[in-house]
């Protein structure tokens, strides 16, 4: 399925978190930063996401709406975020439909480490495709996405 890219309709969605269930949608009005992540409890993923837990005060400056997404069940999700404290909600998208839609898939590896913004009039803004998975934006780098964005509507 063809990526997404700046300017096009994000496709809507909607996934059970550890948060609650969370429809895209619902969100209108707002920016999103959507994670997409191969997978909980794996050294990058774990790095990436503890990273966030411990620059808590700049993720929570952002104005945005951060959510991570992978192809782990939400019981999967929510160890990985008690096991290691984690601030950014985890959506279930065991079927990997979502990361389909948003090109974040690569068959049977599942869901590939990208991060894509959505504004508030549910268009994509922003994506960054990681090559290998090996790397992942931190929060200093998804604010300076977010700053790099046309004003607010």
């Amino acid at each position: 399925m063809a990526k997404p890219k700046a300017g096009d309709r994000a496709p809507d969605f909607e996934l059970e978190g550890t948060d609650g269930r969370f429809r895209l949608a619902e969100q209108r009005g707002r920016r999103v930063v959507l994670l997409f992540y191969p997978g909980d409890n794996t050294p990058v993923c774990t790095k990436q996401f503890c990273s966030y837990r411990d620059d808590t005060e700049q993720i929570a400056a952002l104005d945005a709406v951060v959510v991570g997404i992978s192809s782990q069940s939400l019981g999967s999700h929510r160890g990985f975020a008690e096991t290691h404290g984690l601030n950014v909600p985890l959506l279930a998208d065991e079927d990997g439909a979502v990361a389909k839609a948003y090109g974040a898939h690569r068959g049977p590896l599942g869901t590939r480490r990208a991060v894509v913004i959505v504004d508030e009039r549910g268009q994509v803004a922003y994506r960054h495709d990681h090559t290998l998975g090996l790397d992942y934006q931190s929060a200093d780098q998804l604010r300076e996405a977010l700053e790099r964005l046309p004003a607010r509507v």
